[in-house]
């Protein structure tokens, strides 16, 4: 993210909303900059505008930030994760917990099974990757050999799975639910890797793997 980009969102945070020019004498840089820099934040949609009436003169537009963009502050969000995690922990068994990330993933892609029905694989995988999206990852998937590939770019709960782990099971489990296939996963970005890939097989494959 760009520093005065950064400097406007903090800003409209910290007051709610602001002018272009309350937002040129709290950051030091000219209205034309700022500008420049709003109309790139609302076409990421991090910042909107709305007309406000004053008394006299012409109305002018004040600036606030998106829902999107309050994302861009996920740092509290995080320790509470990492607190209740701590706390489920030390409180339940390692299965539990698993069991709960699991069951998590399965209703996720439970509540979106409508949407796949009557579909082959490559039919599902597109919208797989919608889905994940939605859920914060950065997926694509291609195919290779006779098995598909899905890899994710990105990982959203990266800061809270470096503390815990089964956190993966999260997505794992959503791809598995969602094809209604078993899935290997390859690479992870928690073990240094550059992204997380998924392998699984084709539909005829996984057939015959059911009647063995």
């Amino acid at each position: 993210m760009n520093p005065t980009r950064d400097s406007i969102i903090e800003n409209l945070r910290s007051h709610g909303e602001l002018t272009v020019a309350e937002l040129a004498d709290e950051i030091g840089i000219s209205p034309a900059s700022v500008r420049h820099h709003l109309t790139a934040l609302q076409a990421q949609g991090w910042a909107h505008s709305q007309e406000v009436r004053q008394n006299v003169g012409r109305p002018h537009l004040s600036y606030s930030l998106t829902e999107a963009a309050q994302e861009h502050f996920p740092a509290r969000y995080i320790r509470l994760s990492d607190r209740l995690l701590d706390e489920m922990k030390a409180r339940l068994p390692p299965e539990t917990i698993s069991q709960i990330f699991t069951d998590m993933a399965s209703g996720i892609a439970a509540s979106h099974s409508r949407a796949i029905v009557g579909k082959s694989l490559e039919e599902k995988l597109p919208i797989l990757v919608d889905l994940l999206g939605a859920e914060g990852f950065m997926a694509e998937w291609d195919r290779v050999g006779e098995r598909y590939r899905l890899t994710q770019n990105n990982c959203p709960y990266f800061r809270i799975g470096r503390r815990h782990p089964e956190v993966c099971l999260i997505d794992q489990t959503l791809i598995s639910e969602f094809l209604s296939l078993p899935v290997q996963k390859g690479s992870c970005l928690l073990d240094g890797d550059a992204r997380c890939t998924f392998t699984f097989p084709q539909e005829a494959t996984s057939e015959r793997l059911r009647q063995t």
